[in-house]
């Protein structure tokens, strides 16, 4: 049930985008720019210097796109704020364009607080729309996403901000070299409520941007940004991910010329960054069943799971991992899944819809006259291989996989999700790196673990395995965008070793 897997490293995408959507820009060489304004640089959201500003986004030293952001009264609710954004971005991903489109809306208070939002995404044709509002201490969201629609109440434990004035809110709330702001936004990424600490630690000034700036630190979604704001309030120059990830203000011809120039990213960026090469080469990975790796620069940004098939422990700064297809007793022992966690496995979720109805004719579709889980399993696997096409084209729920018949790994593992839960197969969406062949080394990936036989087994949809071979190393599991927060901050710094490989 092997094939050919064309996309991958899909995973960094999904990760990359995080990163690219909270992020900001970057420098390398700055000094003291001596005494900062006395009193510190404050405004209110209707006295600010500025309206508008663009930015280009970096990645990697290669351009892949701009942002525009403005604010203006609201001349439809007084004493109100529209803040509007839109981000665009262009890159080669494994020899295919990726093109992505975010546009976002918030109405915001004098104070900066939420009101309601409506953002729109468009990654490579597939299509997300948030829509939302505070109403009487819940905030109210509708999701649309192809043809599935879903509704959702959050009960809000004080303010909340949209994650589009990040750096407004030190701006309202005053430029003070040492004082550290502490609030909690709405994070469309995510889909859910996060908090944010900043702190504004200096003033200083650099080649890398005319005049001088206040340099904020921003802790989010486990991610650190550093940004340098100017007097007026605007964000000069940014860099995340250790400054891979930067962007700095521009003019908005500069800001559009990227789309213009055809000769842009050659080559694909994002895999040369992730790849986790080795010097050891693994032979015939797709038929390992038995691998021990030494995995460093994980530091304290991700604890590798353990389980029945897979055993990791410290071993001083690194992380010694075993992973054995064939455990021994797996689905026994402390890691065995009672009822109360199998039934967490076959509920729906925005991005595993298993209750939708063409999902359950389908998988019933596939799966009649199979008389066992492990024949269900491999049912869908075939149907999957022969319907589904691997391409890097990113998607939002299971839904957009059937409508648009190819998909990422992880849309294949949505599918797949989605389609064993409604069979009854309790299925859950994990994370993690994968060994490819083709590049010598591991990519970011996502594959799926079923309840089958009394014991979690490793699946993996994109390449038709099961169980799937020893070189998937778990990171983490879930379905939903924040699950994979914990990788941004590795992705680039990780090492392995092969230590051994049956």
């Amino acid at each position: 049930m092997m094939r050919t897997m064309h996309a991958r490293g899909c995973l960094l995408v999904a990760v990359i985008v995080m990163g690219l959507l909270g992020a900001g820009c970057a420098g390398r060489y700055f000094k003291d720019a001596g005494a900062p304004p006395v009193p510190p640089p404050r405004y209110e959201p209707g006295g600010l210097p500025y309206q508008e500003y663009w930015t280009g986004i970096v990645f990697n030293g290669n351009k892949i796109g701009f942002s525009h952001f403005s604010i203006t009264a609201s001349k439809e609710v007084p004493d109100h704020f529209e803040v509007r954004s839109e981000t665009l971005m262009h890159f080669k991903f494994l020899m295919m364009d990726k093109k992505i489109s975010l546009v976002s809306y918030d109405l915001i208070g004098r104070d900066l607080t939420l009101k309601r939002l409506a953002y729109g995404y468009d990654i490579d044709g597939s299509t997300l729309k948030l829509s939302a509002q505070v109403r009487d201490g819940v905030l109210e969201i509708t999701r649309d996403s192809g043809n599935q629609t879903s509704r959702e109440s959050i009960p809000l434990e004080g303010a909340v901000y949209p994650g589009s004035i990040l750096y407004l809110y030190p701006v309202v709330h005053g430029l003070e070299i040492g004082r550290t702001y502490r609030y909690q936004v709405y994070d469309s990424e995510t889909q859910g409520i996060e908090p944010v600490v900043q702190e504004i630690q200096a003033y200083q000034e650099s080649d890398l941007f005319a005049g001088k700036a206040f340099r904020m630190q921003t802790d989010f979604l486990g991610q650190e940004m550093t940004s340098w704001i100017d007097e007026a309030g605007r964000p000069l120059f940014e860099q995340a991910l250790g400054g891979v990830l930067l962007s700095g203000l521009e003019s908005e011809t500069e800001a559009r010329r990227y789309l213009l120039e055809s000769a842009m990213n050659r080559e694909d960026t994002f895999v040369d960054f992730s790849l986790i090469r080795t010097d050891t080469p693994i032979d015939q990975p797709r038929q390992t069943v038995l691998l021990e790796v030494l995995i460093g620069g994980i530091g304290d940004e991700l604890i590798i799971p353990s389980d029945e098939r897979q055993a990791c422990e410290p071993r001083g700064p690194q992380t010694l991992c075993r992973i054995d297809v064939q455990a021994p007793g797996a689905g026994n022992g402390a890691n065995a899944a009672g009822p109360e966690e199998l039934g967490k496995y076959l509920q729906a979720s925005y991005a595993v819809p298993c209750t939708n109805d063409e999902v359950v004719r389908t998988a019933h579709e596939i799966t009649r006259g199979a008389s066992t889980r492990l024949e269900c399993v491999d049912a869908l696997l075939t149907w999957i291989g022969e319907n589904i096409e691997p391409a890097p084209v990113d998607v939002f729920t299971a839904l957009d996989v059937l409508e648009k018949k190819k998909a990422e790994c992880q849309g294949h593992a949505y599918l797949y999700a989605a389609l064993a839960r409604a069979v009854g197969i309790p299925t859950r969406v994990v994370g993690g790196i994968v060994y490819a062949d083709e590049f010598k080394g591991f990519l970011y990936h996502a594959w799926a673990e079923s309840h089958v036989d009394g014991k979690w087994t490793a699946v993996d949809p994109t390449t038709g395995q099961v169980p799937a071979d020893a070189t998937h190393i778990k990171f983490i599991e879930g379905e939903g965008m924040s699950s994979l927060i914990p990788l941004v901050g590795v992705i680039g710094k990780v090492s392995i070793e092969v230590v051994r490989a049956e």
